[in-house]
């Protein structure tokens, strides 16, 4: 059985309380988050299992849980650090 491929978007603006989910979705919907970010020249980070989290449990458009905060700051470090270098 082939796994179903999930994706996330998140972002962050320092007005927001926490990050928030920009986008998310599976299959088909999570290629072309995928794509349109590397389009974008966005870094993809895969980390499965926060995308499926806030695939289960959050909104396109809302924050981001405390219980997520750890593993998405790593994620918009990575990001962060990889825009800085180019």
């Amino acid at each position: 059985m082939e796994k179903i491929k999930i994706a996330s978007a998140i972002g962050y603006s320092p007005e927001d309380a926490a990050p928030r989910l920009l986008a998310s979705g599976r299959g088909k919907t999570a290629e072309r988050i995928i794509a349109i970010a590397e389009e974008a020249g966005v870094a993809v980070v895969e980390e499965s299992a926060l995308a499926t989290m806030l695939d289960a449990g959050v909104q396109p458009g809302g924050l981001i849980p405390v219980w997520c905060w750890e593993a998405t700051a790593k994620i918009l470090a990575f990001v962060r650090t990889e825009l800085a270098l180019k």
